[in-house]
């Protein structure tokens, strides 16, 4: 707005009404310390990939007090970890849907992938799968703070190179949780009451089928628990996930007599 530069000058402001959000909800993902010094001033979702409890309350920590540094409320950035449900009538019918998708993934495109996931030089194909995987590995500049967090799980769970390589094929190192609707709700509420996730973003490993069965089966046991509503809270993303509408910066600079909701 009254913007003026060597290629473009812009009167403003724009003579239309503001969307009904304010502004769309701004989401961020990167966990590296720039990502979470990013994340702390600007965003409202941070989406980020936290397999383990003890790992995403860190996490959740690290970024609430960056952002209360900033001058900003605990209920104006959510954190919202990649959860991939495998749902089943029992804990064994989950773990075949798991072994059935594990069977489509040829062992070269599983090692592809830790390769790009890991952003190490590492050639994966000239080691032992058997061995265990090192604290440290070799890196490139991309998404360092995966490798650091693949390698932290794989150092807890004393892990092999074939482990580490499943469990990324699998999940992509975000939270996979395999079982029945109560026991995942289990897991989830876990996470909530323990200041690890403000809510999920889930990835269901198929669709529409895997999106169906969490809906179909999961949701009903969160709201029996009473942890999930029943009903939209409003129109947009921004009410649902209970975040506040930006005020109008335009109006607190002018102190115009312009409604608010302009």
């Amino acid at each position: 707005m009254n913007h003026r530069g060597p290629f473009l000058s812009v009167r403003g402001p724009l003579n239309v009404a503001r969307p009904p959000q304010g502004y769309p909800v701004l989401v961020q993902a990167g966990a590296s310390d720039a990502g979470i010094s990013f994340a702390a001033e600007f965003a409202e979702v941070v989406f980020t990939a936290q397999p383990l409890l003890e790992v995403g309350k860190e996490f959740y920590a690290t970024l609430r007090n960056k952002a209360r540094t900033l001058g900003r409320e605990d209920d104006e950035v959510l954190i919202m970890p990649g959860l991939l449900p495998i749902v089943g009538k029992t804990t064994q019918d989950a773990a075949e849907i798991l072994r059935r998708l594990q069977e489509y993934t040829h062992i070269d495109a599983r090692m592809g992938l830790a390769h790009r996931v890991l952003g190490s030089v590492t050639d994966l194909r000239t080691i032992d799968l058997d061995a265990r995987v090192p604290d440290a590995l070799p890196r490139t500049n991309l998404v360092q703070s995966r490798q650091e967090l693949l390698l932290e799980v794989a150092a807890r769970r004393n892990m092999t190179w074939r482990q580490l390589i499943s469990f990324i094929s699998d999940g992509k190192g975000h939270l996979m949780v395999l079982g029945t609707p109560d026991e995942i709700a289990d897991v989830m509420i876990e996470f909530l009451d323990h200041d690890a996730a403000d809510g999920f973003n889930v990835m269901p490993a198929t669709v529409p089928g895997g999106l169906k069965d969490f809906v179909e089966l999961v949701v009903p046991e969160l709201r029996r628990q009473g942890r999930f509503r029943s009903g939209y809270s409003g129109p947009t993303l921004r009410e649902n996930i209970g975040l506040k509408r930006p005020p109008n910066g335009y109006l607190r600079a002018s102190g115009g007599g312009r409604s608010e909701r302009d």
